[in-house]
């Protein structure tokens, strides 16, 4: 289960993802489809369709890593120039593989944050490349995805039934204490469980902020209530530091707390600990991205550039 990890990867939501299709949080009736076409030695054109943290990317990894395939991962929500797009997939899915492998793969992520046009150019590819390589989509809406691709595509929805929500929670409860344990964190099992029902069924969002809390060697009833504030001037001082790997580390295991929420927390901590001449500059960032935070489907990127720029423009007393 814990196979093949990267000691040097630091955030666990990426430190201990699964790399087989057995492995990962899912239905039975998922993982069975999904290894029924892996058997077949390929697979189709897909669609994952769910809300964050549910495991979509991370199966995509695990059907690639399976397959033996090379692997392209875009995500769409960012890089949705079509020139780009199509200069980058057609270097990639034009070519054979040199390995004796599954076909490529093309992992589009945050996929229905693509306007129509690029879509229709992206329907074009699943036409051109299909003999060498296969496409995976995610979606939290996979309304916004347009017809000509979802009829080109097999489409998983992850959702569950009560039966399967009770069985995925259980499996999921298993998991982090093996997490837990193997990074010699005492826990409360109770307070464990409640909080993967408060959070279900964003997995991330879990063990973001178990991964948080831990930082004392234990899980306690204090992980279930709100410390917003202390957690902020943690920040603050990653901040004043100008220690953009702890920043940056900061907003991957905080990306639970809304974008709004660390902005106008930094403001008010800022009225005491910034010198004056940095305020007026920090008002105008933070009203910057607060602005384009209502727009961008990437948020942790928007954040993490946005503190890049407090960083850099602002100094602290």
């Amino acid at each position: 289960m814990m196979n093949d990890l990267d000691p040097r990867e630091h955030i666990w939501a990426q430190r201990y993802r699964p790399k087989k299709v057995d492995d990962c949080i899912l239905p039975d009736r998922i993982k069975t489809l999904i290894k029924s076409e892996i058997a077949k030695g390929e697979i189709p054109h897909l669609i994952f369709s769910g809300g964050p943290g549910m495991g979509k990317t991370t199966l995509a990894y695990a059907i690639a890593n399976e397959l033996g395939s090379d692997v392209m991962y875009i995500n769409a929500s960012l890089e949705n120039g079509i020139d780009v797009l199509r200069s980058k997939i057609q270097s990639f899915a034009g070519t054979v593989s040199l390995s004796d492998s599954g076909p490529k793969l093309v992992i589009l992520d945050e996929s229905d944050g693509t306007t129509p046009a690029l879509q229709a150019a992206l329907k074009g590819f699943l036409e051109m490349f299909s003999a060498n390589c296969r496409f995976i989509f995610t979606c939290n809406i996979k309304h916004k995805i347009i017809e000509p691709i979802q009829s080109r595509c097999t489409i998983i929805d992850f959702n569950y039934t009560p039966a399967e929500r009770q069985k995925v929670a259980a499996q999921f409860y298993k998991r982090v204490i093996g997490i837990l344990t193997s990074n010699n964190i005492e826990d409360d099992k109770q307070v464990v469980a409640k909080l993967i029902e408060r959070n279900f069924p964003d997995f991330r969002k879990t063990l973001n902020e178990l991964q948080r809390y831990s930082s004392s060697g234990k899980i306690d009833s204090e992980i279930l209530v709100d410390h917003s504030g202390d957690n902020l001037k943690t920040l603050v001082k990653f901040l004043k530091e100008k220690n953009f790997n702890e920043m940056r580390k900061w907003v991957a295991q905080n990306e639970d707390i809304e974008p709004a929420t660390v902005f106008r927390g930094l403001y008010d901590l800022a009225k005491d600990n910034m010198k004056n001449n940095s305020l007026a500059e920090l008002i105008l960032i933070l009203a910057n991205y607060g602005y384009k935070s209502a727009f961008c489907l990437d948020q942790q990127i928007n954040t993490t550039a946005c503190l890049l720029e407090v960083m850099t423009a602002c100094e602290w007393e």
